[in-house]
């Protein structure tokens, strides 16, 4: 085995050299030469946000319980490192044993969103791999792609092996056994991919073929063997209670994003949101009993020794045993110094009473997401939240000694005018006022409210995906109706407000409704230099657009167009559960500003029910 280590001389060169060296608490140590099959897992950004993402840590925890697996992990080289690498002709490596990522079987990079796009390539770059997967050999490790951004992974087609469609904890035995057997006798890259793209939620790209219309749009999609299935259906949990979990999770050296012990309670959710892609491929809601979230609370925050525990969830207050996983964390752990972070809480009488006990509310702030600042677009959106609850929220947060309230809001949603822009303005002005209702001497000083917008982003398996996005011009052009509204309200001292880069959303919207001709352009702008593009400092919108023009891509395609029911969309052989009739059911109702209810007051039928479980069974 090579070994490859930065020595001190390059390590006193960089930023944070504690981002290289592992060794981290819990970190787990094999030895190479007693396992069959090595196992990179990458994040393809910093290690600080890579080590905050709690799906790597439950595939790293699942992958080395067993003993003839190593799965070791990476993490994107930052600017800094990168340069040197380069110019030393040093090989990317793993944390844990510090081999090149080219001595491993596979490298699992999870893909969490469309600006890590070139950091993949980087990736693939600085290993020593081949960028195109048509030009790897025998010794290349097989590249395998999961997380959210595979629900479309035609962008990166070119670039992957293998991608994985769904849930982590289903599949990955499976087709790693399958590759134990290939490599033992020897039957080569290309036969394995074949028989592996027979395993259910397997995409293997280079086993389908895709061609075009004139118009640019797609004119068949369809496997190029017989053998192998015209759909990947999305692989899924539905038993949470008994899955993996991490019990003692790698502690990292530096502090990392979320700096804590993370409490998954549940998957999926009710509400459909009509933006909101998570909300539909993560369908159906599931829940993690009790008894097991107190066990798993205990043990990982004995093993960690960290100081704040959260939930995780996307939608934490739909948990139906949030009370009693709340006041326990509360009360077991109160006088140990021990912070309970409680997000996606919904802003309620219980919420706030629970807050109190844990947040000193003098120095916290309480966010919501109204998402738009009309009823009429909020029912456009299925957002399931009215003014009258927000302002009630935000009164008796007020009352209950808070000052500060962030308001969350997208600009560019389907059938948006101008008074709803200025609506935002306004409503932040009501929840103001709503402040100094309170008597004087009651207050806690001046409120704060500070109001960000982003930039509305058609996604795939959402209502909106047929939707086309605005312009960079239209997105600010708004962003300046709101910014005008503000400074016209009463209470505009109060009202702080911000706003997203326009470029940045535009460009993503582009990745996010790609086809495979997209992948010509993520090569380009790679090589021209682009590199942590969700890094604002780092984005050049410039290489971006001269990369489109030299591949001959109009973005507009991809981003501004209305799509019609009859088109075929890249992303449409993968069943997510969720039908593509309904999505087009929601995408007119939406038009029309009707409301679904949630799946606990009523099942809209969006064929998340064949999974056999999880809330479409609760009654």
């Amino acid at each position: 085995m090579r070994k490859l280590t930065l020595n001190d001389e390059i390590l006193l060169q960089i930023e944070k050299p504690a981002r290289y060296i592992g060794n981290e608490v819990n970190s787990v140590m094999k030895d190479p030469s007693k396992v069959d099959v090595r196992f990179a897992m990458c994040f393809p950004d910093v290690y600080e946000i890579g080590m905050s993402h709690l799906g790597i840590q439950i595939i790293y925890d699942m992958l080395n319980r067993r003993d003839d697996i190593w799965c070791e992990r990476v993490y994107s080289p930052w600017t800094d490192l990168d340069k040197l690498m380069r110019k030393k002709k040093i090989p990317l490596f793993a944390l844990e044993s510090q081999s090149p990522i080219t001595d491993f079987d596979f490298l699992g990079i999870t893909i969490q969103y469309e600006m890590c796009y070139t950091n993949i390539l980087q990736v693939l770059d600085l290993s020593g791999i081949p960028l195109l997967a048509k030009e790897r050999d025998e010794d290349a490790p097989i590249v395998i792609g999961g997380g959210p951004c595979t629900y479309n992974p035609e962008p990166l087609a070119d670039f992957f092996d293998i991608f994985y469609i769904g849930e982590g904890e289903t599949v990955y035995f499976d087709l790693i056994d399958l590759y134990k057997e290939y490599k033992q006798k020897r039957l080569g890259r290309k036969a394995f991919l074949h028989e592996a793209a027979k395993i259910p939620g397997i995409y293997v790209p280079s086993m389908y073929r895709v061609s075009y219309k004139e118009d640019g749009t797609i004119a068949s999609f369809e496997p190029i063997y017989e053998d192998i299935p015209a759909r990947i259906e999305k692989q899924i949990v539905m038993e949470l209670t008994d899955t993996y979990y991490p019990e003692a999770p790698v502690v990292p050296f530096i502090k990392a994003t979320q700096d804590r012990v993370v409490l998954e309670i549940q998957r999926g959710c009710i509400r459909g949101c009509r933006f909101c892609q998570a909300g539909m491929i993560y369908r159906p809601l599931r829940e993690k009993d009790l008894p097991v979230l107190k066990n798993f609370a205990r043990n990982m925050l004995k093993n960690t020794g960290h100081e704040e525990i959260s939930l995780s969830s996307l939608s934490s207050s739909d948990y139906s045993n949030l009370e009693g996983i709340v006041n326990f964390l509360i009360d077991e752990f109160k006088g140990q110094g021990i912070n309970v972070s409680l997000p996606s809480l919904r802003i309620d009488a219980f919420s706030l009473d629970v807050m109190s006990k844990v947040q000193d509310v003098r120095k916290s702030s309480l966010t919501f997401a109204p998402e738009a600042g009309s009823q009429r677009l909020r029912d456009v959106i299925n957002k399931g939240l009215t003014e009258e609850v927000i302002l009630n929220g935000a009164g008796q947060a007020f009352e209950g000694g808070w000052n500060r309230v962030k308001l969350y809001f997208m600009l560019g949603l389907p059938t948006e005018t101008e008074e709803d822009m200025k609506d935002i303005a306004r409503l932040a002005d009501k929840v103001a006022r709503r402040y100094y209702e309170i008597p004087k001497e009651q207050r806690n000083g001046k409120c704060q409210i500070t109001v960000s917008t982003s930039f509305f982003i058609p996604k795939p398996f959402t209502p909106f995906q047929w939707a086309p996005m605005n312009t960079k011009e239209d997105f600010l052009g708004k962003a300046k109706v709101v910014n005008q509204e503000v400074k016209e309200q009463l209470n505009k001292k109060s009202i702080k407000y911000n706003w997203h880069e326009a470029d940045v959303s535009v460009l993503e919207g582009v990745l996010a409704r790609g086809d495979r001709k997209i992948g010509k352009v993520i090569l380009r702008a790679y090589k021209k230099g682009s590199l942590y593009d969700a890094w604002g400092e780092n984005f050049d919108n410039e290489l971006w657009m001269s990369s489109f023009a030299e591949a001959g891509i109009d973005p507009d395609f991809y981003a501004m167009r209305n799509r019609d029911k009859s088109e075929i969309l890249p992303w449409d052989f993968i069943d997510c559960g969720v039908t593509k009739k309904f999505l087009w059911n929601e995408w007119e109702r939406a038009q029309k500003g009707q409301i679904t209810p949630n799946c606990r007051m009523g099942c809209s039928g969006c064929g998340a029910k064949s999974y056999g479980g999880g809330v479409c069974y609760e009654d």
